[in-house]
């Protein structure tokens, strides 16, 4: 097994198919957590594939495009939902293993990692639209952060952490959030390290630019974006999230996810890597999906669980007309920020990567991690899917990117939408 290092555990884009589980992948794991790893394993010889769930007449093209992409990249477990104006139209669970016992559903769990930035900033606009909190709200004033290390950090706003303009660039300075123990080490504590500890572990540091002037993906901002829910609201981050985002449009699956326990029906992850558990001081190897990372600090970045169609009922929040955000909200949430277009026309708006079309504009946002690799997409024209799957791409794997164009493709190939909907069957 390939230990995973510094570089490619925050630069991987995805995870290899996993043969027969070798030791090494196992070892340090409990039992239960044992049983996970070999549900997700098995050779291509000996796997099935599974279909669960409903696809309305017309939409076979959808099913066929994610099992050539599952099957090609040995993926056990994975999840699509399809909305076409307001309507559900397709909820699978698909399944490629040699477990019996291992069946994807339409309503199984899965780790959706930074799909939970667009939930958290829906959130964060919700309390700017109630008036509770000002986009040009200074952070550091906010979380009493101190400023001593870098006073630029008195110029990170709430609109800058939406937009990644906060000054933390994980290509320069190591992601934070991935950094347990070196932040463990310096701050002279145990592991597992708390969020409160990588707050202050980070205030020590310099920012890599100045704020608003580089764009720079940061988890550690979006972290940053669930302190400042908990301190305006009172309340915890999941439960201000359910109650004011998730329990207006009927989500009532998703859930916070946890490192080292599975929530009832969620899928297991597999990941060719191991690593260093950041749980404890011990320093034994474990699967790098199953304790490589403290999945209870990312909450706010990368926490969440979730159903295909429970994001595809949340992204039908900024097509309007419910009662979490307004117009101005959402036309806030796809505004340019003040730099950071890209070259080819697309840019990260508060939550949600955009990109002006003909027609309208095309919003996204996807998701990593080891045992984890996710993709929801709003379009110009009324449709919008998510799609998850339980492993991503590592080593040699086939690209995982290449699901976006495939999806648009099934899309666009469809010559008569049916008109019926799910929705009512599963919320």
């Amino acid at each position: 097994m390939a230990p995973l290092t510094r570089r490619n555990f925050g630069k991987a884009a995805g995870l290899a198919g996993v043969g027969v589980a070798a030791p090494a992948l196992l070892a340090g794991c409990s039992s239960g957590q044992t049983k996970l790893v070999r549900q997700a394993a098995g050779t291509a010889a000996t796997r099935s594939w599974r279909t669960s769930g409903t696809a309305l007449a017309g939409l076979s093209g959808f099913d066929t495009t994610v099992k050539s992409f599952m099957q090609a990249r040995n993926i056990p477990c994975g999840q699509l939902a399809v909305v076409r104006k307001g309507k559900l139209v397709l909820s699978r669970g698909y399944t490629w293993s040699d477990d019996a016992g291992l069946t994807t559903q339409p309503t199984s769990l899965f780790r959706i990692a930074s799909i939970s930035k667009p939930v958290t900033a829906t959130a964060v606009l919700r309390l700017v639209q109630d008036g509770k909190l000002k986009l040009t709200d200074q952070v550091a004033t906010l979380l009493g952060l101190s400023t001593t290390a870098d006073a630029r950090l008195k110029d990170v706003t709430v609109l800058r952490l939406l937009q990644h303009l906060g000054g933390w660039d994980r290509d320069i300075s190591p992601d934070p959030m991935f950094q347990d123990a070196t932040i463990a080490q310096a701050l002279g504590i145990a592991l597992p390290i708390k969020q409160a500890d990588i707050m202050r572990y980070e205030s020590t540091r310099k920012l890599d630019h100045a704020p608003g002037t580089t764009y720079a993906y940061s988890n550690y901002g979006f972290m940053l974006l669930g302190r400042i829910i908990e301190k305006v609201t009172g309340q915890s981050y999941a439960t201000y999230v359910q109650q004011t985002v998730l329990t207006p449009r009927g989500i009532t699956r998703m859930r916070q996810g946890h490192t080292l326990t599975a929530a009832s029906g969620e899928v297991p992850y597999s990941s060719i890597y191991t690593a260093p558990t950041v749980f404890d001081n011990t320093g034994k190897t474990v699967p790098t999906q199953y304790g490589g990372f403290n999945l209870e600090n990312m909450d706010s970045h990368g926490g969440w669980l979730a159903t295909a169609m429970d994001l595809t009922r949340l992204a039908g929040i900024y097509d309007g007309g419910t009662s979490v955000l307004n117009a101005t909200s959402i036309q806030q949430a796809f505004a340019k920020p003040a730099t950071g277009v890209n070259s080819n026309g697309w840019y990260y708006g508060c939550g949600w990567m955009v990109r002006p079309v003909t027609g309208g504009m095309n919003t996204w946002h996807d998701g990593s991690l080891a045992g984890t690799s996710t993709l929801m997409v709003r379009r110009y024209d009324g449709l919008s899917w998510a799609v998850l799957f339980d492993q991503r791409q590592e080593g040699s794997a086939p690209s995982y990117s290449d699901i976006d164009p495939a999806l648009h493709t099934a899309a666009d190939a469809v010559k008569t939408w049916p008109t019926g909907d799910l929705t009512s069957t599963y919320f």
